[in-house]
């Protein structure tokens, strides 16, 4: 995802000259490109996030379209403040990319997880909360945050995730996309945990369940339309998301689930736990301790859909 990220922004860069990157002591070789051509709009603000915050807000006060970027709890949590005050408050277009979000860095440790950063970002007004799930939507997202008039967080994963989307899908701020269809569940899913889903869709087709997958790449504002065609029709639906289910995709749904009215459904929210995990590994091993593997996630879907 960083690196679909490093490309779009130098492509969109090329175009537009009141693009400036602005980042928090990390990326620097992974933006060589970008400052091969625009080396008087690239700035290290080194390990002072909160500066890099309030800097992005002058220069969007002052007509630019700023990009922050940084290791995602750096870049949210450390600087809340300024986020709230200088961006949102003041509502100026400032996109905020935060980069191995979730469990990306599980073998780092809890400092580096980010796992409360969508539900800490989608309760300030005025700001628009995406989340891509594969590099196509990534470089997607930062195009349409670019013509977004407000503040816009991105949240990417890290490196090496797989392209889920065979051609250019229709991409819009607050418009899920269906990945594929089906009649007996939903899989709607926010971030780099699409591979996940689909995955887990697959291991249901196997035995012998159709589900939808739903990219549900905007969390705020949420795709109400598509949300109320899902709860219509499905008995059965799963959220995925590599995020604590306080306050995520899970929530902000159950949430527009309670006033919508439709109680009817099963609805299956797979995330992180409610706690730190204090033990370290690589990424995978951390998701299965979470019960973000597919083989989870299909059988508890597959669980729900026999209890009917």
């Amino acid at each position: 995802m960083r690196n679909a990220f490093a490309s779009e922004i130098t492509s969109l860069a090329k175009d537009d000259d009141r693009i400036v990157l602005l980042s928090g002591d990390i990326g620097n070789r992974l933006f060589d490109e970008y400052k091969k051509y625009f080396k008087d709009r690239f700035y290290n603000c080194g390990v002072a996030e909160a500066n890099m915050t309030g800097v992005a807000s002058g220069m969007a006060i002052c007509g630019l379209i700023p990009i922050t970027y940084t290791i995602t709890p750096f870049n949210t949590y450390r600087c809340y403040e300024q986020i709230r005050v200088d961006i949102c408050y003041n509502n100026v277009c400032v996109i905020i990319v935060g980069v191995g979000s979730g469990l990306s860095y599980a073998s780092l440790g809890a400092t580096h997880q980010s796992c409360e950063d969508i539900a800490i970002m989608r309760t300030l007004p005025n700001m628009t909360v995406i989340c891509p799930g594969d590099p196509v939507e990534v470089k997607l997202a930062l195009k349409a945050s670019i013509n977004n008039p407000g503040p816009v967080y991105i949240r990417l994963g890290k490196k090496g995730e797989p392209v889920i989307h065979d051609c250019m899908p229709d991409f819009k701020i607050g418009k899920g996309i269906i990945i594929n269809q089906g009649n007996d569940a939903c899989i709607i899913n926010t971030g780099n945990t699409l591979p996940v889903a689909v995955e887990a869709a697959n291991i249901l087709k196997e035995n012998g369940n159709n589900v939808q997958v739903v990219s549900m790449h905007t969390v705020k504002p949420l795709d109400n339309e598509l949300l109320e065609e899902i709860f219509d029709k499905f008995p059965v639906i799963a959220t995925i998301e590599e995020h604590n289910l306080q306050g995520g995709l899970g929530s902000a749904i159950a949430e527009w689930r309670s006033d919508y009215g439709k109680l009817k459904n099963i609805l299956c929210r797979f995330g992180t736990p409610d706690y730190f995990l204090s033990m370290t590994g690589g990424h995978n091993n951390a998701r299965k301790i979470s019960g973000l593997d597919p083989k989870n996630i299909a059988r508890i879907i597959k669980k729900n859909i026999n209890g009917l």
